[in-house]
């Protein structure tokens, strides 16, 4: 059996959104050393505040300033720290109840005693960051507070008003996973290496799958034969592309297209070059043009041949 290909893969995107009046505030504050809360309509002092009432959904403005010691109500312990979490050393994580507020906050507890040192109910204070830009990573942590920290009272009333408040929030959204494409894709892959392209024939409608995906989703049975396509093809449909993509260093406008490999049962889909933009159309026969080193073709180009007959890839498009 062919050994299966894997591959890290990161999907990473930043998110901007705009704060309200509540949330600017709370951050804003963070970056004052203060912790703020809201009073909901029943009286519970919710933190981190939201804008809205969790119970009536009415929109909720009654800022209040709580504690920076509180106790934790519960914990989990993360032993293996992932890239950009809290800490890079074993921690907790927790939810306090900070002095003052009713509902709790999730954040990271340093505790190098290890996690026969964290217990439900144990007393806890912020650790803040030594620069703080106005997001919750201005509170660094929670550490151990000691046991005699005496509890604050009421929280008190406070305006929400700071110099220069935060006004919007860019969050960094990453997904970090391995893809592995399976025994049938790692055959495609493998065979582009070495500029051929292979499918996969269903045993019973004998449609030829590019790539293969390893079982016919018409028919449902695996599709074991390997089929060499190609190399020519005929372009099926096409649209143009007007705007640069970041990152791509390819000169706009340009075509992307999808082409039927010679032999194949479906289109695939690639760029089409060597040719002017507005001369590209449906029936017009391409070869792959590969790099030296690529893994699959860098784009296709025309072969001179004369254009396909419609009847020809009309189930292809």
């Amino acid at each position: 059996m062919d050994d299966v290909l894997t591959a890290p893969m990161v999907v990473e995107f930043p998110f901007t959104r705009s704060l309200g009046p509540v949330l600017s505030a709370f951050l804003t504050g963070l970056r004052e050393r203060t912790v703020l809360g809201v009073t909901a309509a029943d009286g519970r002092v919710v933190v981190p505040p939201t804008e809205y009432d969790p119970v009536t959904a009415e929109e909720i403005r009654d800022l209040v300033e709580v504690g920076q010691t509180g106790t934790v109500t519960t914990w989990a312990w993360n032993g293996a720290p992932r890239r950009g979490q809290p800490l890079a050393h074993p921690f907790a994580w927790v939810l306090v109840r900070l002095d003052g507020a009713d509902t709790a906050l999730l954040h990271a507890l340093d505790a190098p005693e290890g996690p026969d040192s964290v217990t439900t109910g144990m007393r806890v204070r912020v650790r803040w960051a030594q620069e703080r830009t106005g997001a919750i990573t201005d509170i660094a942590c929670f550490e151990p507070a000691p046991h005699d920290t005496p509890l604050r009272g009421r929280p008190t009333s406070h305006p929400g008003t700071f110099a220069e408040p935060v006004t919007s929030l860019v969050a960094a959204a990453r997904l970090d996973y391995t893809y592995s494409p399976g025994r049938a894709q790692t055959r495609y892959l493998n065979a582009l290496a070495e500029h051929r392209t292979k499918g996969e024939r269903c045993p019973e409608c004998r449609k030829v799958y590019v790539p293969p995906r390893g079982a016919c989703p018409t028919c449902g049975v695996a599709t074991g034969e390997q089929v060499e396509v190609g190399p020519a093809g005929t372009v099926t449909t096409f649209c143009v592309v007007n705007i640069k993509a970041k990152g791509l260093d390819i000169e706009v406008p340009y075509v992307y297209g999808h082409i039927a490999l010679d032999g194949a049962g479906l289109a695939l889909h690639g760029r089409i070059a060597g040719i002017p933009y507005d001369q590209v159309r449906m029936g017009l026969r391409v070869e792959p043009v590969w790099t030296e080193g690529g893994r699959h073709p860098d784009h296709y180009r025309p072969t001179g041949e004369p254009d396909a007959a419609y009847d020809t890839y009309k189930e292809l498009l």
